[in-house]
């Protein structure tokens, strides 16, 4: 269960309704250029110099491999390897999900479309006709209702789906890797374009992410003896990850230019599907209730965005060697952290 108190009362859209200045710092708010700009000093932000040293402590202690914490969109944390890619995992989804954004708001994606409309099926036996009444919203809320087998979903995730023909469309939320692939399909056949290079343009390029490499960084994870639709994998730095992250924060702006139309980042942020205790599920986000929302990797994969309170997060796990580092453990340093942040208040 994830759990926060917010510090400050403001809600994720006044917040972002914000333009030119930040109501809650009285900030100008700022972005990297080339490189990450570095609090100069954490004690005149309001931050404890003791307090983020006894945090670090319990970082060291944990399979941690890189943690970012942006504030005004400065750096206040940067531990471990920070400019060392790793596997991104799920956080894949809420990638896709910034892009949905961008080609809904131009047309060339339609939500009120079904399966059936689009063509989308699968192998295996296919769909059925009550499947394929799913619509797009259902699929990147994962509530499409469909159970089908899919590529890179671990042997719990296949032990726990719900059996096929259980839910109609849009009734219940499951998290689903098949909507999440389903979804990437979708996204390549409306538009016309990959998701990789539609990322690079849209995003990474605008926000001047310093490591990500197109095809170097990316991969489509086929598995047909499941599905047809394939995972879309990144590889990515914290620091360029917290480019992302900040971008969100900022409702889809950055500088200038908004990137990322901000109705839907207030849209996706929200939870339509209840989760557990304050947790809730938005368009390819986890949502934190009167917190902010969250994309979630398995095995400690973070990018935490609070909007109220002007904070970036961003956690990773060296996975590919087996670290994982578990969410108690995640929470109980970000209270650490966060401490830190508060001590003169």
């Amino acid at each position: 269960m994830l759990r926060r108190a917010p510090l400050l009362t403001l809600t994720v859209g006044a917040f972002l309704a914000c333009s030119d200045k930040d109501t809650v710092t009285g900030l100008v708010p700022t972005e990297p250029t080339e490189a990450w700009l570095v609090e100069s000093s954490p004690e005149e932000a309001g931050w404890s110099v003791q307090a983020l040293a006894e945090a670090r402590r319990f970082y060291d202690k944990l399979n941690s491999a890189a943690l970012m914490v942006i504030e005004d969109g400065e750096i206040v944390v940067s531990w471990g390897a920070v400019d060392t890619k790793f596997f991104c995992a799920s956080i894949r989804k809420s990638y896709l999900s910034a892009l949905y954004g961008i080609h809904v708001a131009a047309g060339t994606i339609d939500l009120n479309n079904t399966l059936d409309q689009l063509g989308i099926d699968d192998n295996n036996g296919g769909l059925t006709d009550a499947e394929k009444q799913a619509r797009v919203s259902d699929i990147i809320k994962s509530r499409s209702g469909v159970y089908h087998l899919s590529a890179a979903q671990s042997v719990s995730a296949r032990a726990g789906l719900p059996e096929r023909g259980s839910h109609a469309p849009g009734t219940f939320w499951h998290y689903n890797n098949w909507d999440f692939n389903a979804a990437g399909t979708i996204f390549e056949q409306e538009t016309g374009l990959g998701i990789f290079e539609e990322f690079q343009r849209q995003i990474a390029i605008p926000t001047g992410m310093q490591d990500f490499i197109l095809d170097e960084d990316t991969l489509y994870d086929f598995e047909l003896q499941y599905s047809i639709h394939p995972a879309y994998h990144f590889q990515m730095t914290a620091r360029d990850m917290a480019r992302f992250g900040l971008m969100m924060q900022r409702g889809g702006r950055w500088m200038d230019r908004q990137l990322i139309p901000q109705s839907w980042v207030e849209e996706g942020a929200r939870s339509h599907s209840f989760v557990d205790d304050g947790l809730g599920y938005g368009y390819m986000w986890w949502v934190v209730e009167g917190v902010g929302f969250m994309a979630l990797g398995l095995g400690g994969q973070i990018i935490e965005v609070r909007p109220a309170e002007n904070l970036t997060i961003v956690h990773l796990v060296n996975t590919d060697i087996g670290d994982t580092v578990s969410v108690p453990d995640y929470l109980e340093l970000m209270e650490l952290v966060l401490a830190a942040r508060n001590w003169g208040f």
